[in-house]
């Protein structure tokens, strides 16, 4: 009778273990098949809010590696961001060391620019007026497309911040949007993908193409061809500081320009090795920070290894 009444009892324990656990899996899978508390267009524009607002936090530096791939070969180079301008060296071609009259060219380049302040301002006002460009289409995110859920995927190194869950939204135009000017025009014959690190509020990346071909003033001052197509990833940078950056971009676009002049934009770039600078970082600083980064590639590393740590007193700012 005692055996008995145990049976009993254990099958009950198992019934009521059984009941909550189909209990708990179904509200697991309502939660799962939940549609998102944010619409995909306020999640897009939340999003936007928070790239404008790094965007304007200008003091924020670093050096960094680019290596770019084009059908003429390979330029690997070494930027340094500074409240100047920007600092740039070519260090290698095909992945192989410049000659020395190579190297004098450009540090005879940047000793010009350092040594001439106009053509230093000029340069930061061409630069001034490409990131207002860019900003220009990120603010216009919001607006000119319509946005759908597609999915999730993870954040990785250089792609929103490693292990945060990233959604996917598809894009495509918004017919009641109207271009502001010409920069954005763009945006009316492009449909894509764009994935945002849901903790962060940031754009891991934006996946473009153009399925039609875009005019500019009537065809007259040019056009976009249909097909082309672009792609910008950016991610943590691993600094420990909560810091951003592109770490590759992927353009694919051709075209003319007043009707004769062929356009053709066409590379893959990664960028890597990213170190924090100090903010009153100066373009004469930069250069000979650049200079020491190319000597120690030259009798230490290949171009395109990473960068290793370095011992505090390597890290000052020169004076």
């Amino acid at each position: 009778m005692a055996c008995a009444e145990q049976t009993r009892l254990a099958r009950c324990l198992l019934r009521t273990v059984a009941i909550m656990a189909l209990s708990a899996m179904t509200t697991i899978l309502a939660q799962d098949a939940k549609a998102p508390e944010m619409s995909p267009g306020e999640l897009v524009r939340v999003t936007v809010a928070n790239e404008v607002a790094a965007a304007n936090h200008p003091e924020i530096l670093h050096m960094f590696r680019s290596h770019r791939k084009t059908s003429k070969g390979s330029q690997t180079r070494l930027y340094v961001e500074t409240k100047d301008a920007l600092a740039a060296m070519l260090i290698a071609i095909n992945d192989q060391p410049l000659t020395a009259q190579q190297q004098k060219a450009e540090t005879d380049h940047l000793a010009w620019l350092v040594n001439t302040p106009d053509q230093l301002r000029k340069k930061r006002a061409r630069e001034k007026e490409d990131e207002e460009r860019t900003l220009g289409i990120v603010k216009a995110l919001p607006d000119a497309f319509r946005y759908e859920y597609e999915g999730t995927e993870t954040g990785a190194a250089g792609l929103g911040e490693a292990g945060n869950p990233l959604v996917k939204l598809k894009f495509t135009p918004n017919p009641a949007y109207s271009p502001p000017s010409r920069v954005e025009q763009v945006l009316e014959g492009m449909q894509g993908d764009l994935l945002i690190d849901t903790r962060a509020r940031r754009i891991a990346k934006i996946d473009g193409t153009l399925f039609r071909e875009v005019t500019f003033g009537w065809g007259i001052i040019g056009h976009l061809d249909k097909g082309g197509h672009f792609m910008v990833q950016q991610g943590d940078l691993g600094l420990g500081n909560g810091d951003w950056g592109i770490t590759e971009l992927n353009l694919n676009i051709t075209g003319k320009i007043l009707l004769f002049k062929t356009l053709s934009m066409v590379s893959d770039e990664t960028l890597s090795d990213f170190r924090k600078m100090p903010e009153t970082l100066t373009f004469a600083q930069a250069v000979v920070m650049l200079k020491a980064e190319q000597d120690r590639l030259a009798h230490n590393t290949h171009p395109d290894q990473p960068h290793p740590e370095q011992p505090a007193e390597a890290q000052k700012t020169p004076q």
